[in-house]
């Protein structure tokens, strides 16, 4: 067979497997800020999240709604349209930067690391200092009164330590994460 008029990498997967892969990667480029795949996928990365933003940055409802289809979650869909885009307005492409890495050690592929070329996180400084500064102010009201308050004493009994133990054993069976049972 021939390979003409086919566009993109396969990955060795299926197409619902492909745009979940995507889906994934691009969620925790937006939600991290830089993300380690190998090459090929870090350039298809790339390409993806570039189409995303610019429907990001235009901001109206379908567009949104295209950006929250495409995108695993939706906490990652709101900050990329609200947060992350008015920071991007500057350019009209070229937001990531692929920069290769060692080879991997399992089966030597070629590893790549994808990050934002703008430094999203010290505009993002300004709005951390003014919120910082109000939970400041509150929290210095809060600890002249905490200060003239009694401090109260917390001591577990026996059955409030041994009910925490079974919780945490608990969360771990329902998270799978014991060791090797």
């Amino acid at each position: 067979m021939h390979r003409h008029g086919y566009k993109g990498a396969k990955f060795g997967r299926q197409r619902d497997q492909r745009r979940a892969l995507m889906k994934s990667l691009a969620d925790s480029l937006i939600l991290q800020g830089s993300i380690q795949t190998t090459l090929p996928k870090a350039k298809a990365v790339v390409s993806h999240m570039e189409k995303l933003i610019s429907k990001a940055k235009k901001g109206d409802l379908h567009n949104r709604r295209q950006v929250i289809s495409s995108l695993a979650t939706l906490e990652a869909a709101h900050k990329l349209v609200d947060e992350l885009s008015p920071r991007l307005v500057g350019r009209n492409s070229g937001y990531f930067r692929v920069t290769s890495t060692e080879s991997r050690r399992g089966d030597n592929a070629q590893m790549a690391k994808v990050s934002f070329v703008d430094d999203l996180s010290i505009k993002s400084d300004d709005k951390t200092l003014k919120t910082a500064e109000k939970v400041t102010t509150k929290s210095h009201t809060k600890t002249e009164k905490s200060a003239t308050a009694k401090p109260q004493a917390t001591i577990l009994s026996d059955k409030q330590k041994i009910s925490a133990k079974t919780a945490v054993t608990q969360a771990a069976r329902r998270t799978g994460r014991r060791g090797n049972r």
